[in-house]
């Protein structure tokens, strides 16, 4: 079968797999091994508290992530907030072409006043 040629419907009987050479069944897929690893706790001292406790792997790596954003990591502040809130749902684009404002013109400010050139 050429690899352009469309599947044909029907083509399998049921029951039967499509790709007869795949994931053997009863094999863990790579979130179940990562989710496994992630629950291990280990004695540990709490950067936050500076007190030795039981943390799990993703407690660890969550503390290092809040590390790296307070000492002004961009990246991984968003992987926080991210993780905590979700990610946006839209991206705005901020370098579209937008109207520019002179907000000089809109306010006077105290430090102005008197300095009006119009």
């Amino acid at each position: 079968m050429d690899k352009n040629e469309p599947i044909k419907k029907h083509q399998w009987k049921k029951g039967q797999s499509g790709n007869p050479n795949g994931r053997p069944k009863g094999a863990k897929n790579r979130s179940t091994t990562a989710r496994k690893w992630l629950n291990v706790n280990t004695k540990a001292v709490n950067p936050l508290t500076l007190e030795e406790e039981q943390m799990s792997q993703e407690d660890l790596m969550t503390l290092a992530l809040i590390k790296k954003a307070r000492q002004g990591d961009v990246g991984a502040y968003k992987a926080l907030l991210d993780s905590g809130y979700g990610q946006a749902k839209e991206n705005i684009d901020l370098n579209s072409d937008v109207p520019s404002i002179d907000f000089s013109k809109l306010f006077v400010f105290k430090d102005d006043r008197g300095t009006d050139t119009d």
